[in-house]
């Protein structure tokens, strides 16, 4: 192909390239040798009058001018694709493919497992991989990747116009303690909250979080004894000791001693967290792609209702 005296070949090269951040791995993604792509790079650096790609340790870095050009390329390669090679509706019941699904410890906590079940009666040979994390930030950058399909976690801190969003699921905190602890008795006005030692979860370390700086914003402060990364240990934590947490209601309402916890509103009032399906635009229109948000989307809208 030629347009304007340039190869369009090269926009795959580059394309790849992007993608893989290797010159023989993104040489084996088009199908070429290692000194065709070698030489594809030489003559992509010449149309664009920039380098494109740095090499370090961690393979080739893109340009600021590489990043820019990035998503016209991959777009322009998916229309093109789309005109010789016209997409096949997707079919569920006899799909035979894996997605990667990017996942924060909330959604693999809480809406994971109902996916799974829904997806083992109507995809039963379609076939889930999971990537974690925990910066809101980590899913755009899997997504830049390729690593992932789609994410679901809590929206970026920056809004993208290659990253996609949408709003599947909203969760509310609470606070909780034992049934026999004598504050469940009591009742949790603020008084008695301050009163407590606390557990609090911070993927980052911190012992400060979102709780922390509503009671600051009331001039309190509470007792953190215990910060850890992930939520899955608070309610068996809080079931066999006198601490308390305020956490996500579903995650106490989905764990194994649900039964052993009184929940109260917290005493400060706190807002809601909504989680999203992040994905990249690149993956907007394949019929696979677009199933996959609407199964996701549609088994958190039954946890939204209670089903």
């Amino acid at each position: 192909m030629d347009f304007n005296g340039v190869d369009l070949n090269l926009l795959a090269a580059f394309d790849a390239l992007m993608q893989e951040r290797n010159v023989t791995r993104a040489a084996a993604r088009v199908g070429v040798s290692q000194p065709a792509m070698s030489a594809a790079l030489g003559r992509l650096r010449a149309v664009f009058g920039d380098h494109l790609f740095q090499r370090s340790a961690a393979g080739l870095l893109p340009t600021a001018r590489a990043q820019q050009i990035a998503e016209g390329v991959t777009l322009a390669l998916q229309q093109i694709a789309a005109v010789l090679q016209p997409e096949a509706d997707f079919v569920a019941r006899t799909a035979t493919l894996t997605f990667t699904l990017g996942l924060s410890d909330y959604p693999a906590f809480v809406i994971l497992p109902r996916l799974l079940s829904a997806l083992a009666l109507e995809a039963p040979d379609v076939l889930i991989d999971v990537v974690s994390f925990s910066g809101r930030d980590d899913a755009v950058a899997l997504l830049d990747a390729g690593k992932i399909d789609v994410a679901i976690g809590v929206a970026p801190t920056v809004q993208e116009s290659r990253i996609m969003t949408r709003e599947i699921l909203r969760d509310e905190f609470v606070t909780l303690v034992r049934k026999d602890h004598p504050a469940a008795r009591k009742g949790m006005n603020l008084k008695a909250y301050l009163a407590l030692e606390h557990v609090l979860v911070s993927p980052e370390g911190s012992s400060y979080g979102v709780v922390d700086q509503a009671l600051a914003d009331h001039g309190k402060k509470r007792r953190v004894q215990i910060a850890l990364p992930q939520m899955f240990a608070v309610p068996a934590i809080l079931a066999r000791s006198d601490y308390a947490a305020t956490l996500l209601r579903r995650v106490a309402l989905h764990s194994a001693v649900a039964g052993k916890l009184a929940i109260f509103p917290p005493p400060v009032s706190l807002p809601q967290v909504a989680f999203h399906l992040i994905w990249h635009r690149r993956n907007d229109s394949p019929s696979a792609q677009t199933w996959l948000r609407d199964h996701i989307a549609r088994v958190a809208g039954e946890l939204m209702s209670g089903h």
